[in-house]
């Protein structure tokens, strides 16, 4: 029973995920593998720290990744990206502004 829970928690996606402030306001790049829980806690101020501080609640970009090794690589290169390359990512698949 424990090898089935395992491969079933194995297959599970994670997600790197960019939340906003407003449009072209403050962002925040994060990485979970539950992202309607996590945006929920994102929302309801359950999350102490940045987000909960600066109102950083509106998810406007996300990647699957089905492993969390890949997730977090590529959240490290997103943290370091300049703020206008995360703009441009985010508005090239979110081009009606809807942040």
């Amino acid at each position: 029973m424990q090898d089935t829970y395992y491969a079933v928690a194995m297959e599970r996606p994670f997600f790197v995920y960019i939340l906003a402030s407003r449009y072209r306001g403050t962002l925040y790049v994060g990485v979970t593998n539950d992202i309607s829980r996590r945006m929920g806690e994102h929302k309801a101020g359950l999350v102490a720290g940045f987000t909960k501080r600066y109102a950083v609640h509106k998810l406007v970009y996300f990647e699957e990744f089905s492993s969390i090794l890949e997730a977090r690589a590529r959240e490290r290169v997103l943290k370091r990206w300049r703020r206008e390359w995360k703009f441009a990512l985010i508005e090239e698949l979110n081009p009606t502004g809807a942040i």
